[in-house]
């Protein structure tokens, strides 16, 4: 009997302790992490300001591949939203939502500083658990610290849970910073802070082109592009058909040295008459067995459903569907590094795109001045998925969203006209990554 009371009284005597200690604990608990990148500050930011690609370098698919991930809310910003299922323990279910962003994605080109919060569900013990994110700029890096925080108020388990935050708050904040940094250096290290992008839906063209290769200069380029336009324009003559639009570059292949791509115009019909046969574009006829057609010459169809109209001059549909699009106005020497900004963007919010299959493209607004030196162009990211607007058109003024002037002139414009110091060379399309 004695050894019973010794229990029970040994028992109320943790109980006692227990409680004691628990209620002088703190109420809430934290852990952070730290990490320097060598990175463009606006890139970083607005890889955290949304969560497009949150699967990329989140922790969770490290536990588990298999996890599912679901958006909600808005693209970017307040509002956003992430959830995840998994069968996996480590993982489970969960949701997170932004609900801090400072100082927003117009104001953040000229900040040093930033700040992000996401708000977390999931098993995790507590109340109030978030995560806020610290951006600041240091040097030429960007320091992120990402610090975990949960309130546990008056449950005193809760509380004592504390004593385990450094298991998978920690590992979750760590893996992330670590997985970020790796996602980051996949990205164009570029600062695309003067651009601003919109999201556009582009019709569905017959053009006209003639695909070509030139050392990657500007005269080669010009010279090369001037060959394509003259075989174009004899071949709209042949076709009795006109320019709808301006001249096109369609970018397939940027190497080191060589630069391959098409030079397009639209034209007025989808209905070509060769020979005194009819084709539309619309619907491709059978493919040659070669893979171009050209061994079966004009009238042919390509693999890739072009037309063979003479020579090295081809008729398709193209283009179609959303791109990402930004305006340019400057020496088409800046038409390599702008492509590029629209890659680095789109990689940082998170858009499908796949230059392969769909390349990118520029047309030009207003031909280059000879006493300036620069051109307007518009530059064209297909995208097989994206929200309906950028960050920049959800702010800025209809009126301001595209600054290029209006098409003047349906003339294809002739690439000639570019002045350039001979043997000049296109700036690599190719930037440090961080």
């Amino acid at each position: 009997m004695m050894r019973v009371l010794e229990f029970i009284v040994a028992l109320i005597m943790v109980v006692v302790l227990y409680t004691l200690v628990g209620v002088f604990m703190p109420d809430h608990g934290s852990t952070s992490r730290s990490l320097e990148v060598s990175h463009d500050f606006r890139q970083v930011y607005d890889i955290l300001s949304n969560f497009r690609r949150f699967p990329d370098y989140g922790v969770l698919r490290a536990y588990d591949p298999n996890t599912q991930f679901t958006y909600a809310g808005p693209a970017y910003g307040v509002g956003a939203q992430v959830s995840w299922t998994s069968n996996n323990s480590k993982v489970q279910s969960g949701t997170l939502t932004i609900t801090k962003d400072e100082p927003g994605a117009r104001q953040v080109r000229d900040a040093g500083s930033a700040e992000i919060v996401w708000s977390l569900k999931n098993p995790w013990t507590g109340h109030d658990k978030r995560f806020d994110i610290e951006l600041s700029r240091s040097g030429r890096l960007v320091k992120v610290v990402m610090r975990y925080k949960v309130n546990y108020g008056w449950n005193l388990i809760d509380r004592y849970s504390r004593l385990y935050i450094h298991g998978d708050p920690a590992a979750f904040v760590q893996y992330t910073l670590s997985n970020l940094q790796n996602v980051l250096a996949s990205i164009p290290n570029v600062d695309y802070n003067s651009m601003h992008p919109v999201i556009e839906a582009t019709p569905s063209q017959p053009v006209l082109y003639v695909s070509t290769k030139a050392k990657r200069t500007l005269d080669d380029v010009a010279v090369a592009t001037d060959a394509a336009l003259k075989e174009i324009d004899a071949a709209m003559k042949t076709l009795g058909v006109t320019a709808a639009g301006p001249r096109i570059t369609i970018t397939r292949d940027y190497g080191d040295q060589n630069y391959a791509f098409d030079v397009a115009v639209p034209i007025s019909s989808s209905t070509l008459t060769l020979d005194k046969q009819t084709y539309d574009l619309t619907q491709p006829g059978q493919a040659a067995d070669t893979a171009d057609g050209s061994a079966a010459g004009a009238g042919a169809w390509t693999k890739d459903g072009a037309l063979i109209v003479a020579g090295a001059v081809r008729a398709r549909m193209d283009f179609g569907g959303r791109a990402l699009e930004a305006d340019l106005q400057a020496s088409p020497a800046s038409l390599p590094l702008m492509r590029l900004y629209l890659q680095a963007y789109a990689q940082t919010h998170g858009y499908a795109y796949d230059p392969n299959s769909k390349p990118l493209y520029d047309a030009v607004i207003k031909d280059v001045d000879p006493n300036t030196g620069e051109g307007s162009y518009k530059v064209y990211l297909p995208l097989s998925w994206a929200p309906d607007a950028t960050p920049d058109q959800a702010v800025l003024p209809a009126a301001a969203a595209s600054a290029a002037p209006a098409v003047a002139s349906s003339v294809p414009a002739s690439a000639a006209s570019a002045p350039a110091p001979a043997g000049s060379a296109l700036p690599a399309a190719a930037a440090s990554a961080g």
